[in-house]
């Protein structure tokens, strides 16, 4: 592609390449990189400024491997301004710009032809519930006949086929390719989670999204957003910046912050939006009515304007139920019939990592999950209690005097403040509880360990710092009637200590206990 073509409506400052009248313009770019540790010859060059590293230091080294052009934003960044000798490169056009992620997102978008505006793209942004709403999703539109493409945490699939995700959201030179790719294999629709990392940094701009679904926010990422408010506004983003003018905002309006959003779409000065709002214990346009879970499901009434849909679900758990909401509404907003949307939800069994039971025949139930910021650990635990409860209430032998056992650590090099708050939270919440270590990174786990302790309440928990340790002792100590909650890591199969990634997985180590167990 040429040069002047991949530039289209990507705003910049100015460009050498002007000096040279069309010529540098009509140059041929082979591809994109804005690693130079990826760029091949005949590559265009992005100068990105990171959290940890900044390209304009590798425009050089990208200028020996052949780059045809550079991007950057910084006007240090020429190569003669370091490397005199290269003065001479002027057959490089250099490309200023205000920002280059943002430029980025334009470029790629350009390269990989616009893939988003021949296909119907979904994003979901909030804190907690975006991964299962959107398999839910998933699945309510391949029982609608649609070949779909997802963009997640877990992984990226396209029509059958699985890679795994480096990061929920990729950055945008991969998020372009990705949907490029879905669209080559016949992808009519893509389920895309959208994280506040990737707004702020403009991972998904240029994209064209026809539905945008918020499912909540609480405290996460406060590391990086430093603030509530910063958070909420990476967030709104997607609503205000990046919905396309016909398309629709799907709102859990029993969160203050999506009650906020809904009130910004309506009234705030913003675009108008079509917008559909959901939830349990406002008046929303879509509600749930006449829950009732058990260890087995969930039974809900969908009630959408005043027509109901009985749902039945073998997901657990009243987040399970907002998620469903949050599907429904997304697939309303598409033109779905209702009976497909029923059909999609029934039909999605569970998610790996989300509220995950591991059963082996025990008299106890285990679960997994991903459950890693104060709002998520409560409610997982709420959810288990309740379980206890409703079993206890059927008068099943089987939650006869029920205790909640809890495993959970923190993340390292991630929000601090949050520790001793979900301390507090599992010590309050839980029968017993064993705090051990999550992904550490560079920390050490026991500073960690001792962050969370701050907030536990004495004789409610005990330490142990071993992660295969502390899950085996859950497990062992259960009896018949127990849940045994393991919070943190969900899906993922590695742990991070000292930048090292070891083959970690939460769900082995209980199915090896568990059938240890049965040995005995």
């Amino acid at each position: 592609m040429m040069l002047k073509e991949l530039l289209k409506d990507c705003p910049y400052v100015s460009t050498t390449a002007e000096e040279h009248g069309n010529t540098l313009w009509q140059r041929d770019i082979k591809g994109i990189a804005y690693d130079s540790r990826r760029l091949e010859e005949g590559f265009l060059f992005v100068a990105v400024e990171g959290e940890k590293t900044d390209g304009h230091r590798f425009i050089h080294d990208a200028i020996e491997k052949g780059a045809a052009a550079v991007v950057h934003e910084k006007e240090t960044a020429k190569p003669e301004t370091h490397h005199p000798e290269l003065k001479e490169t002027s057959g490089i056009p250099f490309i200023r710009v205000k920002n280059s992620r943002k430029t980025l997102a334009c470029i790629a978008n350009n390269f990989y032809e616009r893939p988003s505006e021949n296909m119907t793209l979904v994003g979901i942004t909030g804190t907690n519930g975006k991964t299962t709403t959107s398999y839910l999703l998933r699945s309510i539109l391949e029982d609608w006949g649609k070949t779909v493409g997802l963009i997640g945490t877990i992984q990226y699939m396209i029509k059958d086929r699985i890679f795994p995700a480096a990061h929920t959201t990729p950055e945008s030179l991969e998020f372009q390719s990705l949907l490029k790719d879905m669209l080559v294999a016949g992808c009519d629709c893509v389920v895309a989670e959208v994280s506040s990392h990737a707004l702020a940094q403009y991972r998904v701009d240029d994209a064209v999204f026809r539905t945008a679904v918020f499912t909540n926010l609480t405290r996460d990422h406060l590391d990086y957003h430093k603030t509530m408010e910063n958070y909420f506004s990476a967030k709104e983003r997607l609503f205000t910046g990046l919905l396309d003018r016909e398309g629709t905002a799907v709102i859990n309006l029993d969160d203050r912050y999506g009650w906020s959003l809904n009130m910004d779409l309506r009234v705030g000065g913003a675009e108008p939006r079509k917008i559909i709002t959901y939830g349990l214990e406002t008046q929303a346009d879509l509600r749930a009515q006449n829950v009732v879970g058990s260890f087995d499901g969930l039974r809900v009434t969908l009630d959408w304007r005043g027509k109901n849909y009985g749902v039945s679900s073998p997901l657990t758990g009243k987040p399970n139920v907002y998620n469903i909401l949050a599907a429904a509404g997304a697939a309303v907003s598409l033109g779905v019939p209702w009976d497909n949307i029923v059909s999609g939800i029934e039909k999605l069994s569970h998610i790996r990592g989300r509220f995950e039971k591991v059963d082996k025949g025990q008299g106890f139930l285990c679960i997994i999950d991903y459950a890693h910021t104060e709002d998520a650990l409560e409610r997982l635990i709420r959810t288990a209690r309740e379980l206890l409860d409703q079993q206890s209430t059927a008068g099943s032998n089987k939650s006869t005097g029920g205790r909640i056992i809890t495993v959970f650590g923190c993340g390292g090099d991630r929000d601090r403040g949050k520790r001793p708050n979900m301390g507090r939270i599992a010590a309050e919440l839980s029968d017993f509880v064993i705090i051990t270590s999550d992904n550490p990174r560079s920390e050490e786990p026991e500073a960690i360990i001792r962050d969370i302790e701050a907030g536990a309440k004495r004789g409610s928990y005990i330490i142990e710092a071993d992660r295969r340790e502390a899950i085996t002792k859950a497990v062992l100590m259960a009896r018949d009637g127990d849940i045994v909650l393991v919070a943190g890591k969900g899906h993922e199969d590695y742990q991070e200590i000292k930048g090292v990634r070891r083959h970690f997985s939460d769900r082995e180590i209980v199915e090896e206990t568990l059938k240890d167990l049965r040995r005995r």
